[in-house]
């Protein structure tokens, strides 16, 4: 299964910002969709946000709506997810993980996304 490989976590004061990649570097993404996903220390995985290859069509989640952005560059083979105005409850481990062409597993928990990786953490704290 495709393995994507996550960059960009830190430690970042309340209200501050990180920008996190999520790169392949063993095929192309044009064609997939990219996920963004989430576990925090004692709870279950999270979806954050999914970008789709096919329409375009961008999903957040409530609690990261207009505070997140997710943009693809598909010549660099790279998905970014630009997280600004950060609280501790954005504290956890971020993942990102191919997903169809839709989106189907952040939308719904079905379908056959991709391997996941060892993500990369993120802590807001002061």
């Amino acid at each position: 299964q495709p393995r994507l490989a996550e960059s960009g976590g830190g430690l970042v004061q309340p209200g501050g910002s990180l920008r996190l990649s999520c790169t392949s570097y063993e095929f192309a993404l044009d064609y997939y969709a990219i996920a963004w996903f989430r576990q925090a220390p004692g709870k279950g995985r999270e979806g954050v946000s999914c970008i789709s290859s096919t329409d375009g069509r961008i999903y957040y989640a409530d609690s990261v709506r207009g505070r997140f952005t997710v943009t693809r560059d598909n010549p660099e083979r790279t998905v970014y997810l630009q997280m600004n105005d950060l609280k501790s409850e954005d504290t956890a481990v971020y993942y990102c993980v191919t997903d169809g062409g839709y989106c189907k597993h952040y939308l719904t928990g079905n379908g056959d996304p991709g391997a996941w990786g060892r993500g990369t953490q993120v802590t807001v704290s002061s």
